[in-house]
């Protein structure tokens, strides 16, 4: 007689299905980033093509002989066909090379390398100011809804979105630094303070403290605090206003006021019943912001004479250095793609029912 099979335990497939489907994902991941790493290789490359700016007259000048222009655009590539151009340009990325400025005569990438620390860390104070008071001010808004209070933060994250940058750093140089005289001028530090501190990490506030130079350090948070709090406006009146909107939803929903007919306390009600949910899009809302603050604080920089990339992009377009264009243009969007990919991770792990 033969045995009964069903009587064997058999081995679970839950275990290999997981690992299955962890494996799909990780590959979807890394296929989704290498195809629009790529993409943004493409655009980045035919944006360099179409601008009205030869970049062999840029190296030569034009008062170069007709053979000297021919012979630019051979060093550079640029009498090859266009596919291979850009083939040319992606192994040259993947290597790390990103070509030579002729503003600073320096390869491009260690200029970048130079100057986006000064980029990240504006933006991301900006960002921390924006978070920490913008998300409670957006929940106390959506709480107060129609009162007075209401309408001032609303009033006030519309300025954020009228008013000019470039027109509130002036301003603010006006009134802070030459009228009251409370922060420092524009640049990073006081020149007699440059080269103090070895850099380590490209950050001068944190440099200075492992340093443990608070001489330093005080000098770069008196140069900082204005362009930041600047930056931090912009990000608080986004990020308040989309809390607001997000925290609407939720107060007039059902889940809600049955928590409020069991008799729990109104805080609990805000911030647990009510706010828990809106974390997964508050999450995308302020990686965006954060994504915004890298790219566009061009005008901040400028006014303040920021060292950093949006300074450094403006001067490249100013004496026509492609290579210098391109890869800031570059850099930027491998940010907004790497915080984009962030900001999916961050969302699986708040959201259980995303990684199904």
């Amino acid at each position: 007689m033969a045995p009964d099979m069903s009587a064997i335990p058999q081995p679970s497939t839950r275990p290999a299905r997981g690992l299955r489907r962890a494996s799909r994902g990780v590959a979807g991941f890394v296929l989704t980033t290498a195809v629009t790493f790529l993409g943004l290789l493409a655009i980045t490359f035919f944006i360099g093509r179409v601008v009205p700016i030869d970049p062999a007259l840029a190296v030569v000048g034009d008062r170069a002989t007709q053979e000297q222009y021919e012979a630019a655009r051979v060093a550079l590539g640029l009498d090859r066909p266009l596919f291979v151009q850009f083939l040319v340009y992606v192994g040259d990325v993947m290597t790390g090379d990103l070509g030579q400025s002729i503003t600073t005569n320096r390869p491009v990438a260690e200029d970048l390398a130079r100057v986006f620390p000064a980029t990240l860390e504006m933006a991301t104070l900006g960002i921390l100011a924006g978070v920490l008071i913008g998300v409670p001010v957006g929940v106390w808004a959506a709480v107060r809804q129609g009162t007075w209070i209401d309408q001032v933060i609303r009033i006030f994250a519309l300025m954020g979105y009228s008013v000019p940058a470039f027109w509130l750093g002036l301003v603010g140089l006006a009134l802070f630094y030459a009228g009251l005289g409370w922060v420092a001028g524009p640049g990073r530090i006081d020149i007699f303070y440059d080269g103090l501190v070895e850099p380590v990490t490209g950050l001068l506030l944190v440099d200075s403290l492992i340093a443990g130079d608070f001489t330093v350090f005080g000098n770069a948070v008196s140069h900082i605090v204005l362009p930041a709090t600047i930056l931090a406006f912009f990000s608080l009146a986004y990020i308040a206003r989309m809390t607001r909107s997000f925290m609407l939803d939720q107060l007039g929903s059902e889940h809600v006021t049955t928590a409020r007919v069991k008799g729990l306390p109104e805080w609990k009600v805000i911030w647990v019943h009510a706010f828990r949910p809106i974390r997964v899009p508050l999450v995308t809302v302020i990686g965006l912001s954060y994504a915004q603050l890298l790219e566009g604080s061009v005008m901040i920089e400028t006014v303040f004479s920021w060292p950093g990339i949006g300074n450094y992009l403006t001067t490249a377009l100013l004496n026509a250095d492609m290579n210098a264009v391109l890869g800031a243009t570059l850099v930027v969007g491998v940010v907004f793609v790497a915080i984009n990919r962030l900001s999916d991770v961050a969302y699986r792990l708040l959201d259980p029912r995303a990684k199904r």
